[in-house]
């Protein structure tokens, strides 16, 4: 049994390029940048200002508590105080449904949309945000059904309505459709246009903001909050934004077809087949609980995580395992990434630069740290870096090539910083942001400090903060969170993070703030 479905690298590309009519010749020829965007608040030239980050937060109610709600009400008393919300991605769970954006998105979030007060009539596709929600693709916002759970038949249904019931997972009918529905939700969706003359008058209009080669998108808050593309970057008070779509580049590297290789996709297989029968288990203890006893609905809470957890896993093996020549790798985007870092360092008006995207790089959370998709996201990512490096030169004087790079995808909130990797992603400040509604997930056993293996040990990163379930029993604690950032004038930027968390303990909420943090400057 699969809870999940995911379309290939090439035709996640191929379908977003369509939803916004990749550099079709009307708009090569406006010398339209599809790639970036102005956010036009008035404010944007204020050297200091604050924003959110949020991430894996797209659930609903939970057996007895509503997480994301509660962390949506952790930011309301700064909402005016910050300028837009980063989503480190899986804006929907489990598989990015349009059926669940009212339920796990715009009811939560309602403070931040325009027409708050009447948000029941607000559809998925028409949103407009008084304050930016900017956010990245994650893997469940890519996710489509099996085509067994779309199947209306009797041996479907009775497991439907058990997962359902006891676990409250929102599948319904349909999946995301490969990004669809993310890409209508906040995408500037081009291909609606059915005319020509429809597509010219949207262009005069929306994409008349002026840059050094041309135009691109103005983002109005309240007026019109739609993003260029899957992948894009802005400015914002000297500080440069990237946002990625890690999901394009994160397919694992071949095993190698060596007797090692043989070994390795042995005890692959093997660990698939365990996960599935702990899967099974699982389910057969799902159906012996009842979810309106309070006890038993913590448990399947738990198990609710427990199950998507080895999902997720399983995903991953499986890419492992596909049979294929080569890894799927979405150059274009990194090739985009390295060209646009490099024009960032060149341009003097610009203090510090931010890239946030879905899957960590690095992580001390008990699964991800030797998945195959992290080390395949690091691989990549360090290829562009050290690009970037190579052809800057001595500009950066000793600074990071990024100030802050932002991840979700674990589900904990964790801040990193790399040690002297070999490569152009030394010295960085890592911030994990994906515990803001989704299941969460504990550290890892293996401690805080994080090592690779190549011709010898070299310690590439240090965990200094780690926040994700914790304790056993009645003293189990689920902290979920969102963070904060402040941004100080300066040359060099200086960055204050400070973590808010609403935690869910003995069947109540209790509401901290952990100590600032600060880095930069």
């Amino acid at each position: 049994m699969k809870l999940a479905y995911e379309v290939a690298i090439p035709e996640k590309i191929r379908r977003m390029k369509q939803r916004v009519r990749w550099q079709e010749p009307l708009l090569i020829n406006r010398n339209i940048d599809q790639t970036k965007f102005v956010l036009d608040d008035g404010l944007s030239d204020d050297e200091e200002f604050s924003f959110f980050v949020v991430g894996d937060s797209g659930s609903g109610s939970h057996r007895s508590h509503n997480p994301q709600r509660q962390v949506a009400e952790l930011m309301l008393p700064h909402h005016d105080q910050c300028r837009f919300m980063l989503h480190t991605g899986d804006v929907i769970y489990l598989v990015g449904s349009s059926e669940y954006y009212h339920q796990n998105f715009i009811e939560p979030y309602r403070e931040f949309l325009a027409g708050a007060e009447n948000y029941h009539n607000i559809a998925y596709d028409k949103m407009t945000f008084k304050l930016p929600v900017l956010p990245v693709l994650g893997n469940h916002d890519y996710y489509d059904l099996p085509i067994f759970w779309s199947l209306v038949s009797l041996g479907t249904m009775p497991i439907r309505r058990l997962l359902k019931s006891k676990l409250a997972l929102d599948v319904g009918w349909h999946g995301s459709r490969a990004g669809d529905a993310y890409a209508k939700a906040f995408v500037d969706y081009l291909k609606a246009f059915s005319s020509t003359e429809q597509l010219i008058e949207h262009l005069d209009k929306h994409y008349n903001a002026k840059t050094n080669t041309g135009y691109c998108l103005r983002y109005e808050p309240g007026k019109f909050t739609r993003l260029p593309n899957r992948y894009y970057t802005f400015r914002y008070g000297g500080i440069d934004f990237f946002a990625l779509d890690s999901n394009t580049f994160n397919d694992p590297l071949p095993i190698p077809t060596t007797s090692e290789g043989i070994i390795q996709r042995r005890q692959l297989e093997q660990h698939h087949q365990q996960l599935e029968q702990q899967k099974q288990e699982i389910i057969n203890r799902i159906s012996q609980l009842d979810p309106n006893k309070p006890n038993e609905a913590e448990e399947l809470d738990d198990l609710q995580g427990r199950i998507t957890q080895i999902e997720e896993i399983s995903v991953d093996i499986e890419k492992q395992l596909a049979p294929k020549q080569k890894s799927a790798v979405d150059t274009e985007q990194l090739e985009w990434l390295c060209s646009k870092l490099v024009e960032s360092w060149q341009d003097k008006e610009v203090r510090g630069r931010v890239v946030y995207f879905h899957h960590p790089p690095y992580v001390t959370e008990a699964t991800k740290w030797q998945q195959a998709q992290t080390l395949a996201v690091r691989k990549r990512l360090r290829e562009v870096f050290n690009k970037a490096s190579l052809q800057l030169g001595s500009i950066r004087q000793n600074r990071p090539i990024i100030d802050l790079v932002l991840n979700g995808h674990a589900h904990c909130l964790e801040y990193l910083q790399t040690k002297d990797t070999g490569h152009a992603d030394s010295g960085i400040n890592w911030i994990v942001c994906g515990g803001s509604g989704f299941s969460l997930r504990r550290q890892r056993t293996e401690g805080v400090e994080l090592f690779e293996f190549e011709n010898e040990q070299r310690l590439v990163a240090t965990s200094h903060l780690f926040i994700g379930r914790n304790g056993h029993g009645s003293q189990k604690r689920r902290p979920y969170s969102c963070i904060r950032i402040d941004v100080k004038a300066g040359d060099i930027p200086q960055f204050v993070v400070r973590p808010m968390i609403a935690e869910w303990h003995q069947r109540q909420w209790n509401e901290y703030e952990v100590e600032p943090f600060t880095f930069g400057g």
